[in-house]
């Protein structure tokens, strides 16, 4: 099992969309086992996934949430030891773990216990890695993929500190590019935290910090980014940005390199970690939304019409590009 955030600075730059589209390609066409979490606040991807019906039966006590993990640990109880609240999203061909905006409320709990878990105390340290617990439950899946907000706090914190890999949508303007730098200095903060708290642990109490018996440490790496939300036009049969996103688009691999690349990968230089680029699809988006299908499954009785058949096509020769150099980096980083 492979857990993974998809993750910016940034917000609207198209992330929920990526990542549940990206995980139903791999469930549909790869076979592979998928659970998303939703731990944004705002519960875009619950949204996305399923039709309002099911959010009554979600959010009125029926089923369970993401929040659940929390309620033990903010009594002093530890985790979560019920079943997972886990739904089944047919028309994805994934499961998902419900978001809920509760959640923004346990940002006070995980921020306080950060601090003392930087100093090495196992109760700060149990509330930090609650996400890790969380993943040791989810072995049955090859991959679990977290979607966050687009801030750098304590939710977010705790789940990249969970995950092995992070993907960073990048939208075509400057302040993707300065989202970058946040992300690296904050990814820097928390890598020195969470490693002098594990040692303070040890050294202090005799004994590793464990999390379902397996030794907990800090092992996030870069997968790759992708470039969104440009206009194309295609030049001798290729598809190309036009000129003004162009210019944006040729400064992202600079900055990913010295901000992400250079600073938290010691991998081979040979790997490219650009995952591909997905131009506008425009009305597709909101015909997947309501219909609450994938972009590359959209049907007639989904809306799709005329030239929109092409599209459709088009969208899934994208995400199969783009899962394609997902597999290929996890083969070669894994």
């Amino acid at each position: 099992m492979t857990p993974i955030t998809v993750f910016n600075n940034k917000g609207g730059v198209g992330k929920t969309t990526l990542l549940c589209n990206l995980a139903s390609y791999l469930s549909h066409e790869n076979n592979k086992r998928v659970l998303i979490v939703d731990a944004d606040p705002q519960c875009n991807a619950t949204i996305y996934l399923f039709p309002e019906d099911r959010m009554f039966d979600i959010y009125d006590g029926k089923h369970g949430s993401i929040n659940d993990l929390f309620a033990p640990l903010a009594k002093g109880k530890g985790y979560h030891s019920g079943q997972l609240p886990i739904l089944n999203s047919q028309s994805f061909k994934l499961d998902l773990m419900p978001g809920d905006p509760k959640l923004a409320l346990r940002e006070d709990l995980l921020a306080t216990d950060w601090q003392q878990a930087q100093s090495g105390d196992p109760r700060g340290l149990q509330t930090t890695m609650v996400f890790s617990e969380l993943l040791s439950r989810c072995c049955q899946y090859d991959f679990v993929f977290f979607d966050l907000g687009p801030s750098l706090g304590a939710i977010n914190r705790a789940v990249l500190l969970a995950c092995d890999f992070f993907i960073v949508p990048m939208s075509s303007d400057i302040f993707s590019l300065q989202a970058i730098e946040n992300i690296s200095v904050a990814l820097g903060n928390w890598q020195k935290g969470i490693v002098a708290g594990l040692k303070r642990h040890t050294e202090e109490h005799n004994e590793d910090f464990l999390v379902a018996d397996q030794k907990v440490d800090w092992h996030l790496r870069f997968l790759g980014y992708i470039t969104q939300q440009y206009t194309a036009k295609r030049v001798r049969g290729v598809r190309q940005p036009v000129k003004a996103y162009d210019r944006i688009i040729r400064k992202i691999p600079t900055t990913i390199q010295r901000r992400l690349i250079d600073e938290f990968t010691t991998d081979s230089p040979s790997i490219s970690y650009d995952l591909g680029q997905i131009p506008s699809l425009h009305s597709l988006i909101p015909l997947s939304q309501n219909a609450h299908r994938p972009i590359f499954s959209l049907t007639a009785d989904d809306g799709i019409v005329g030239a929109h058949f092409a599209k459709v096509k088009d969208s899934r020769d994208i995400f199969e590009h783009v899962a394609k150099r997902f597999l290929e980096n996890l083969a070669t980083l894994g």
